[in-house]
């Protein structure tokens, strides 16, 4: 729907996210959305992010330029971004990003490690409130699913 009626899906998500913020406040429950799951898109250019200033929005990205973005403060602020690493990303960028205070999600087989490439790693799957994590961490993931049987280069070995 978001590509052949676009305008019809964003007003249905603005009415959405709009009785869910009521829905919280009624309760004392903080607002928050995650608005990509299966996409990478930029909900804070189609004015999404902007129009609930008073709510919490956090996605993942492999958009290396919008995080960026993120990182040096040109995002909204109720927008929270963590980097995924795919098999495509060099070691050296997932440092760099840690070190420059953004958090990077990897998914490892089995467990996970207490650091990775001499970075801590949080553990991801206790629950999906990225925003909420401390700053300049992994976000360890443990593959589940296909992902088990994943030999990309995705999935790494805790050790490794």
């Amino acid at each position: 729907m978001f590509f052949e009626k676009k305008v019809e899906f964003l007003m249905l998500l603005h009415d959405e996210i709009t009785k869910a913020e009521k829905r919280s406040d009624k309760n004392d429950w903080e607002a928050c959305f995650r608005l990509n799951l299966t996409s990478d898109l930029p909900w804070h250019k189609l004015g999404v992010v902007g129009q609930f200033s008073d709510s919490q929005f956090y996605d993942y990205t492999k958009d290396e330029k919008r995080f960026r973005s993120f990182l040096s403060g040109k995002l909204p602020d109720n927008y929270d971004l963590t980097f995924s690493r795919s098999e495509l990303t060099k070691d050296s960028l997932v440092r760099e990003l840690c070190n420059a205070g953004g958090n990077v999600a990897v998914v490892f087989r089995g467990h996970l490690p207490d650091e990775w490439q001499g970075i801590e790693v949080i553990n991801g799957d206790e629950d999906d409130l990225r925003f909420k994590d401390p700053k300049g961490k992994i976000v360890g993931l443990v593959a589940k699913g296909l992902g088990k049987k994943d030999e990309t280069g995705f999935v790494l070995e805790p050790g490794n």
